[in-house]
């Protein structure tokens, strides 16, 4: 299951020789230095002296660290102490980047804010991750859940009058994404201009581009689109089918080529020759008893003979997935999809398992795990050697509280 991409050395990937200095925590600032870490770049995450809150977190955000911060170095300092500042802005003083998602107003207390920074090192690029790009909304606390309502997406995922959260923390990690992509950008037009600037990512902006084409659908349509549970389907047959035994899996029918394939594969002659049902569009309007029909033709067949039969002949299906399902999935195991690492805290500290890795290829290589996600401090004592403290000043510094334990 190891990605041959795994074995890449540092200094093949594009941002080798990038350093990225991140303060963060919980999914959208993670992300970015995890994207930012898979293609290279040497990613440094100062850490309270206690660690990432993300680190104890349980319920649905135990994943948020094994997932998010691989590919990093551990660095915790105490930002109070004016000694761990001037040691935080001395390995700024080395970096291309620096990422930061807390609170407006946080990284200014603490003398770490762009305007600062730039004094410091004019070639810096800064990223912010918020809520709200400036304006009206920005002194909102603003989480995940918070923009998928305000913005649309609850709405259009849940049935109608039960807005709906999406099952995956989509802002957030998308969030993070376009701050690495706004890293990236200014780094490449940094090559230009010589100097850095700064680059922000919000989770309002980004829920409303996620539902900016039903925006689009009513400016063309002058109708107000549906939540989707509800929606007219642009398809006659785009549903999950429960079958067989209680299975269910999704089938899909999406144009006039597959519904003569669909008909054929099936043996469902009477259909392929019903005038109603010649074109999409009559399909679709003919969903009130064709859909029934088709529920109650399919209905004593297995999940597996129905994916077996659909596979075959090039139409769409999905068994219904849990998560966990995927660290078993053969397409994932067999194209190096999913890495391993070691779990870094909790009581299944060291403890193996896998992980997704970037959603793309680089020269036909997945970007991989080159450092595990990091115990607290892990690789901490290089970072500080190679800054120039002795083993005496580290050593110091940590019985005086103004950085942790590192290793």
């Amino acid at each position: 299951m190891s990605s041959a991409a795994e074995s890449q050395t540092q200094d093949q990937l594009p941002l080798a020789g990038i350093r990225v200095v991140e303060f963060t925590h919980m999914v959208m600032g993670p992300t970015c230095g995890m994207v930012l870490g898979d293609l290279g770049a040497d990613v440094i995450k100062i850490e309270p002296l206690v660690g990432d809150n993300t680190r104890r977190l349980k319920g649905s955000g135990a994943g948020f660290f094994p997932m998010f911060n691989r590919n990093k170095k551990s660095l915790p300092v105490n930002l109070k102490d004016p000694r761990g500042r001037e040691l935080v802005l001395k390995l700024i003083g080395t970096a291309d980047v620096v990422s930061e998602n807390f609170k407006a107003g946080t990284m200014a207390k603490n003398g770490l804010d762009y305007e600062t920074l730039r004094k410091l090192n004019p070639r810096l690029v800064y990223v912010s991750h918020k809520g709200f790009l400036p304006g009206p909304y920005d002194h909102r606390t603003a989480l995940d859940e918070v923009v998928q309502m305000m913005g649309g997406l609850a709405y259009m995922t849940g049935p109608s009058g039960q807005p709906l959260r999406a099952g995956a923390a989509v802002n957030d990690i998308m969030g993070g994404v376009f701050g690495a992509l706004g890293a990236i950008v200014s780094l490449f037009e940094r090559q230009r201009t010589g100097v850095g600037q700064e680059v922000q990512s919000a989770l309002f902006e980004n829920n409303v581009f996620l539902v900016g084409h039903h925006m689009m659908q009513q400016a063309v349509t002058g109708l107000a689109p549906s939540p989707m549970p509800s929606r007219i389907s642009a398809w006659a047959i785009y549903d999950v089918f429960t079958v067989k035994d209680g299975e269910q899996i999704f089938l899909a029918v999406v144009s006039d080529t597959q519904w003569e394939i669909f008909c054929r594969a099936f043996g469902f002659d009477d259909l392929s020759r019903d005038a109603r049902l010649i074109t999409n569009n009559q399909r679709v309007e003919a969903r009130p008893w064709l859909m029934p029909d088709i529920r109650t033709r399919l209905g004593s067949m297995s999940k597996q003979e129905l994916a077996d039969n659909f596979e075959r002949h090039g139409l769409p299906f999905a068994p219904i997935a849990r998560p966990g399902d995927l660290f078993d999935d053969i397409h994932l195991k067999e194209t190096g999809g999913l890495a391993r690492v070691s779990l870094p805290d909790g009581e299944k500290a060291g403890n193996d398992t896998y992980t997704p890795l970037l959603p793309f290829t680089l020269g036909g290589r997945r970007p991989g795990v080159r450092h595990q996600p990091p115990r607290l401090g892990e690789k901490g004592h290089e970072l500080l050697t190679r800054l120039g403290l002795s083993e005496s000043e580290i050593s110091n510094l940590a019985a005086e509280g103004v950085i942790g334990t590192v290793s």
